[in-house]
């Protein structure tokens, strides 16, 4: 049987990276680390349900100064994946497709997402 010759697609470092595929790429991450936050809301709602010394190991946990770290890294995800899934509902309607378009938006979610974990950070966590 002959081997047919099929056209191959570049490979992803053949692209020059746009902001695009970073924010693609990122909101797929966060979206995993956001998981994870899930679970640690979870164990805090256990810990709240299972009366005063459960909840007060497990906020002796999260309280704990170390643990602000993970804390303002959910807020950064939470808030990168809320703002990027906004642009990508303008996207559903089918606005926002043009290319300096795509990059002030994607742009706005980098800015918005990062003044929104500080203020969050400083007024909540911090």
């Amino acid at each position: 049987m002959a081997t047919v010759e099929r056209p191959l697609s570049p490979h992803v470092w053949t692209y020059r990276w746009q902001i695009t595929m970073w924010l693609s790429s990122l909101h797929r991450v966060t979206g995993l680390l956001l998981s994870l936050g899930a679970l640690a809301l979870a164990a805090w709602l256990i810990g709240l349900a299972g009366g005063a010394a459960s909840y007060q190991n497990v906020q002796a946990l999260f309280a704990a100064t170390w643990f602000k770290v993970p804390l303002i890294g959910w807020t950064f995800c939470f808030f990168f994946h809320l703002c990027n899934g906004v642009r990508h509902l303008v996207w559903d309607s089918g606005r926002g497709f043009e290319r300096h378009q795509s990059r002030a938006s994607g742009w706005t979610v980098v800015v918005a997402t990062v003044v929104a974990t500080a203020i969050f950070g400083w007024v909540a966590i911090i």
